[in-house]
């Protein structure tokens, strides 16, 4: 089975999908985050300070290597998002700005000046999204999409805010009901959420959730946390 753990920012996707991984015994595929591309796309800066080509780089190069770990580990896996992510990161930037965080006192609806820059990104995510959106219908059997319900995440590696999730949330369970995708909304401790997916799609535990959450928190601490500026080049 082919599974997608979908949500928006700070839901908990990359821990419950290791916490998932560790549960179930499916692999979990490992395509580089944003936080891990950006140093070669934009070396020395942030996200806020991409600009859209840029953002468009690390973007395709995400769903490059989603798509190759999905096609190797095609006979079943559990993925941390999917390319619906990205595209709906870069779409969502339309309207809120290239950097969210300058947007952050627009109130629910309003939106940003659509410069000739934003015009140009705007017109690029709307024809990767009819890619993207290809591409994951044929490539994932269900989805199991994390209830909005965490605070967002001080670790400084996101310029989103809670307009920008939202945002994101909506457009994403939209697109998966848009595309006839299975999925189902979870909700609850790691340890809760566990329970329910694998009720939810008939999967044999390996371990007890808890074992599984241990294991991925210990998987976690070895994730590279560190700001963009700290990061170098290997």
């Amino acid at each position: 089975m082919r599974i997608g753990i979908s949500g928006t920012y700070s839901s908990g996707k990359t821990f419950t999908s290791m916490a998932l991984s560790h549960y179930t015994g499916l692999p979990r595929t490992k395509a580089r985050t944003m936080r891990e591309i950006l140093p070669e796309a934009a070396p020395g800066k942030t996200l806020e300070e991409c600009t859209a080509a840029e953002l468009i780089q690390m973007i395709v190069t995400r769903h490059v290597e989603r798509a190759v770990y999905e096609d190797k580990l095609s006979a079943g896996f559990i993925s941390d998002g999917s390319s619906l992510q990205e595209w709906i990161y870069g779409s969502v930037r339309v309207s809120l700005g290239l950097n969210p965080s300058a947007s952050a006192h627009l109130a629910a609806g309003e939106s940003v000046e659509k410069t000739p820059e934003l015009a140009f990104f705007e017109e690029v995510m709307t024809s990767l999204g009819n890619s993207f959106k290809r591409h994951v219908k044929n490539s994932f059997d269900v989805f199991v999409h994390l209830k909005n319900e965490l605070p967002l995440s001080a670790d400084g590696h996101r310029p989103v805010n809670d307009q920008f999730r939202n945002m994101s949330d909506e457009i994403l369970q939209y697109t998966m009901d848009e595309l006839g995708i299975a999925f189902h909304v979870v909700s609850g401790s790691v340890e809760e959420r566990l329970v329910r997916i694998a009720s939810l799609l008939n999967l044999e535990p390996r371990m007890s959730p808890q074992d599984a959450t241990r294991l991925a928190a210990e998987e976690y601490a070895q994730l590279d946390v560190r700001s963009e500026r700290e990061r170098v080049l290997q």
